[in-house]
């Protein structure tokens, strides 16, 4: 019998380690190796979509997120909400402050993105701290739309962004 190698083990065998990127001391997961495989990408699209069928709204958060995140609410059948850095968004906007592991930042959404009620996904690449998910929610919080979830391809536990987001469903792909 031969051993089984795991839907996880064969993604992280696709993502490359960069050491010291973006700044000395950070170990940087590149996922576009996997990307560049269509059948990881089509099954790892599959895998974050498919705990959230219900979804009316995937909620996609800048940059990498947006390459999952475009084709899972193409998958879902559902609309496409963009959350961005500060000042790249044209209409009226509320906004979010929050720190990463190498720094700080805030983000946005459109103060007329969602509807009160409105069932949402938000997607991310990675789940670290949880400062950029946690801001996440907090916006989409303020326009009343109602979490379903978080899902992300990968999630760095050691850093445990888990426990800033106390009774929320996360789905990950890859633990590192």
């Amino acid at each position: 019998m031969q051993n089984a190698v795991t839907f996880e083990t064969e993604l992280k065998q696709l993502i490359r380690d960069v050491p010291d990127f973006p700044e000395a001391g950070i170990l940087f997961r590149d996922i576009t190796p996997l990307l560049a495989d269509g059948d990881a990408f089509r099954r790892v699209i599959d895998t974050m979509a498919e705990p959230f069928a219900e979804a009316d709204f995937v909620v996609s958060i800048e940059s990498r997120g947006f390459i999952l995140g475009a084709p899972i609410a193409y998958r879902l059948g559902c609309g496409l909400v963009p959350v961005r850095k500060s000042g790249r968004l044209p209409a009226e906007t509320v906004a979010e402050a929050y720190s990463l592991e190498y720094g700080a930042d805030s983000v946005e959404i459109h103060r007329d993105a969602l509807e009160s009620g409105a069932k949402i996904l938000i997607v991310d690449d990675l789940l670290a701290t949880g400062g950029t998910v946690r801001a996440a929610i907090n916006l989409t919080d303020q326009l009343g739309a109602e979490l379903l979830g978080v899902s992300v391809m990968i999630e760095l536990a050691a850093l445990d962004g888990r426990s800033h987001l106390p009774g929320v469903e996360v789905h990950s792909l890859i633990t590192y």
